[in-house]
């Protein structure tokens, strides 16, 4: 059975940072992407980075230079670094493991909150 377990979440004020992780169980995930998606509430899911089995990376414009996503292939998981933290950030943050052909897999979301 696939699984993807996020966790690192919570609440964090403005300013703050908070470090996501996502193991993957079931699978292997050396040669896909993986990549970290949120939604807020009444908006719909947005990328937030994403990561190839090279290690290239992509992010949304919006989050450049605040938010920096990593892997560690031989531990099934993959990171996402949340620096500077913005209310506006708060969302359900999702991991997602593309398997191209084969479909996609997601985490069941971990909440992160940036409140005073």
């Amino acid at each position: 059975q696939v699984q993807l377990v996020e966790s690192g979440g919570g609440l964090v004020q403005p300013g703050g940072s908070l470090r996501l992780s996502c193991a993957a169980s079931g699978i292997g995930v050396s040669r896909n992407t993986m990549g970290w998606y949120r939604q807020a509430p009444g908006k719909q899911r947005e990328l937030v980075a994403a990561i190839t089995s090279r290690g290239s990376t992509n992010y949304a414009d919006s989050l450049k230079g605040r938010f920096t996503i990593s892997r560690d292939n031989a531990k099934k998981t993959v990171y996402l670094q949340m620096n500077s933290l913005k209310p506006e950030d708060t969302a359900v943050y999702y991991c997602n493991l593309d398997y191209g052909f084969f479909g996609e897999y997601w985490g069941q979301g971990t909440q992160v909150t940036v409140s005073s």
